[in-house]
């Protein structure tokens, strides 16, 4: 009897678990690790914010940006469904319903926005806020499926964090804030190129118009050394009007050294593995870059 009663009680908690990590899966918990960063490192450089306010603020950045992800999954569902990396993902493989999906999308949106203004700021909320509808009406509804630009014009709503993380310091922006907005900014398109070159064959069996697909990879290499060059420049701005001092100088040139380095060997080498390294370290790059901003304004 007790046997008996164990086997289904075992099969309803593991599907349980199966359905919490579905929708935690359609927060994109990968992608918000360095919008987290970018969160937190930008409130130490605004001030010395309490450990309360940057978890409210981390918390709502998350819900915002994963209401995003989960919107974002609910209108590429056709697509997922057609690339082998996504086709696993909940909604394709029919655990969790589109509807379902869009309805938690739009209630973490809005919990986020009910959560920050309530304990941080109506200009952070706002501002998340902004990066919830540019990430899902600009980038995901309008551009993703049209034109090769969407990830350079859509990837604004990626650099949001930094703005919501000053306003929630300070409670209002400056153009140190608006600097480190543009640097992710910058960052975006080479980073997510390097991506696209390994992703290339699944992005054209899906139909959609990313940049190798459309221009070629020759095009993709020479786009992704020219924007590491546009944001090694754009690095520098901050130390120019005296935001940052020696440390971060010292930091923001080897670094971006380094990634222009790998910009060049994609270009001269042109294979998956140049693509790989850049991809990766692009990632160690922006977290390393915001960790000098942080030293270089504490010390």
């Amino acid at each position: 009897m007790n046997a008996a009663t164990s086997v289904p009680a075992a099969g309803s908690g593991s599907r349980a678990r199966q359905l919490l990590a579905d929708y935690l899966d359609l927060t994109k918990p990968k992608v918000q690790s360095l919008l987290l960063l970018t969160t937190v490192t930008t409130m130490e450089v605004a001030g010395s914010p309490s450990l309360e306010r940057v978890a409210l603020t981390c918390l709502g950045g998350y819900l915002s940006a994963g209401g995003a992800g989960a919107v974002n999954h609910y209108w590429d569902r056709d697509i997922d469904a057609r690339m082998a990396r996504t086709a696993s993902r909940p909604i394709p493989a029919g655990r969790v319903s589109p509807r379902a999906a869009l309805t938690f999308g739009i209630a973490l949106a809005a919990l986020s926005f009910a959560l920050m203004s309530l304990t941080i700021n109506v200009l952070a909320a706002s501002l998340a806020l902004a990066g919830f509808v540019g990430y899902v009406g600009v980038y995901t509804i309008w551009l993703k499926r049209r034109t090769w630009h969407n990830i350079v014009i859509g990837g604004a709503a990626g650099a949001m964090p930094p703005l919501v993380a000053w306003a929630a310091t300070r409670g209002s922006l400056s153009f140190t804030a608006i600097y480190l907005f543009a640097i992710v900014f910058y960052w975006t398109p080479p980073h997510f190129w390097a991506l696209s070159l390994l992703m290339k064959d699944e992005y054209a069996k899906a139909g959609v118009p990313m940049l190798p697909v459309v221009r070629g990879e020759r095009e993709t290499r020479r786009q992704v050394l020219l924007y590491s060059l546009l944001l090694y420049a754009v690095t520098q701005l901050p130390f120019c009007v005296g935001a940052f001092g020696g440390v971060y100088l010292a930091g923001s040139m080897l670094l971006g050294l380094v990634f222009i380095a790998g910009a060049v060997n994609l270009c001269r080498r042109g294979d998956r593995r140049a693509a790989l390294r850049l991809y990766l370290y692009s990632m160690v790059y922006l977290a390393l870059l915001f960790g000098t901003m942080v030293l270089d304004a504490k010390l």
